[in-house]
């Protein structure tokens, strides 16, 4: 016979206020992940900010603004902490209303589990299904282990929010102190950019470097996403996909044809992801599907999982590289604008898969306060965070060109990364290469 646990879950029903009540002076406050981040706690935790002390806000990739970090923007009884920037939360930190925790992405349920205290979490997820969980959408991430570490555990329930299949994907009303019920809200989506004329010239250099049957990593932005387009009309076929963030050019690929997961490992026949931000559509496209796997980050992001498919592609962003190859994909100087995310666990993955390629991608220039500059350099900026060390930079590509740094000793890598950096700065790049006695008088 089976169970209810309606009774259960009228009784641990609450109010909006009556959850933010559970909040207390000193207390670290988990707000989760992305989609599966809490507003309407959110907002009554901001009506009661100013009774509270020393309240800390963990969070991660907000796609709404946070309104109790909003409530006291001189900081004096709460603060906002990020393991990886979204655009919401890179605006936070220039005022002042948020900071970073640095992370490898796939170490956090390991990380939760062993070293963070976690007084009250609060985790949107969809309403609880008939066997008593709540599953936690397109954000499993580390939510398992945030909700066996919360001393005080509230769910807020959307039914916007999209059931997903997978492992640690859910948490038992057993497991949870509180129910909050946020009727259905539209979820926030994540629209990309449109591909310009450098993110489609980088795109046409790496997708012929893709075979039939490889294994696919993409990551965030609209460089990444151009290749997917490419491939979705490209002679290829049997693709898998184990990737961190799922985004809409995989939908796209699936729909034409191109993802069949038959080559894979692990998850074999699924497209595996640990977290989703997009459209829509896409959400629709992940609720109950079982072409897709949601799991734990640790699951998609650690190395020695992640080398277990054959040809593993990962195609990442970066913001600048020196030309030793050291690369800074998460800050601009001192202002943090993103995160380490899952780069360097891929790129390390992907070079230790059996065929497996890492393609950082960037383009050869950016402007700022109409000045143009390369982001190919000598040396890195003053107080710029190296994301990949040189070490493990495999493939670069930017609109002039691809070049391997693997096997290169350092004066081969300077003359391949300024061969492919903007036309008018590469004299400048080798004579600066020559003061940094990177390049050798003789032979190179």
């Amino acid at each position: 016979m089976a169970t209810s646990y309606q009774g259960e879950l009228k009784r641990k029903k609450v109010s909006a206020d009556e959850a933010a009540a559970q909040v207390k002076s000193g207390d670290w406050v988990e707000y989760g992940f992305g989609l599966g981040q809490p507003d309407l706690f959110d907002r009554a935790l901001a009506l009661r900010v100013q009774k509270l002390k020393r309240v800390k806000i963990r969070g991660c990739l907000a796609m709404r603004p946070r309104a109790a970090a909003e409530a006291d923007p001189e900081q004096r009884h709460l603060v906002y902490l990020s393991w990886y920037f979204s655009g919401l939360e890179r605006k936070m930190y220039d005022r002042g209303l948020a900071h970073h925790i640095p992370m490898n992405f796939g170490e956090a349920p390991d990380t939760y589990r062993r070293f963070i205290d976690v007084d009250v979490a609060v985790l949107k997820t969809a309403p609880m299904d008939e066997h008593g969980f709540f599953n936690f959408g397109p954000s499993v991430t580390y939510h398992k282990a945030i909700s066996e570490k919360a001393n005080t555990m509230i769910v807020e329930t959307d039914a916007s929010v999209p059931y997903v299949f997978g492992s640690e994907n859910a948490v038992h009303i057993d497991d949870v102190e509180f129910v909050l019920d946020a009727g259905a809200s539209a979820m926030p989506e994540l629209k990309n950019p449109a591909a310009s004329a450098v993110d489609q010239k980088v795109a046409e250099l790496i997708a012929p470097e893709i075979p039939s049957g490889a294994c696919i990593q993409i990551g965030i932005g609209a460089m990444p996403n151009a290749v997917c387009e490419l491939l979705a009309v490209a002679p290829i076929k049997d693709l898998g996909i184990h990737t961190e963030m799922f985004v809409d050019s995989l939908v796209s690929l699936y729909q034409a044809g191109k993802v069949t997961g038959a080559h894979k490992a692990t998850n074999r026949y699924q497209m595996a992801y640990t977290f989703a931000a997009g459209s829509k559509r896409m959400y629709d496209f992940l609720d109950r599907n079982a072409a897709c796997f949601a799991s734990s980050v640790d699951h998609t992001n650690l190395p020695d999982r992640i080398m277990l498919n054959d040809r593993v592609i990962s195609i990442c962003n970066a913001a600048q590289i020196d030309l030793t190859g050291q690369t800074c994909s998460e800050s601009a100087g001192v202002r943090q604008i993103s995160g380490a995310g899952g780069q360097l666990q891929f790129v390390r993955g992907a070079y230790a898969s059996r065929g497996g390629k890492s393609f950082l991608c960037l383009a050869s220039t950016y402007e700022r306060d109409g000045r143009r500059a390369s982001r190919i350099v000598a040396r890195i900026d003053e107080c710029n965070i190296v994301t990949t060390p040189r070490v493990d930079a495999m493939y670069v590509v930017t609109e002039y060109g691809m070049v391997n740094l693997k096997g290169k000793s350092v004066p081969e890598r300077a003359r391949a990364l300024i061969s492919i950096a903007h036309p008018d700065f590469r004299e400048e790049l080798e004579r600066q290469a020559r003061e940094y006695r990177l390049i050798a008088r003789a032979v190179f």
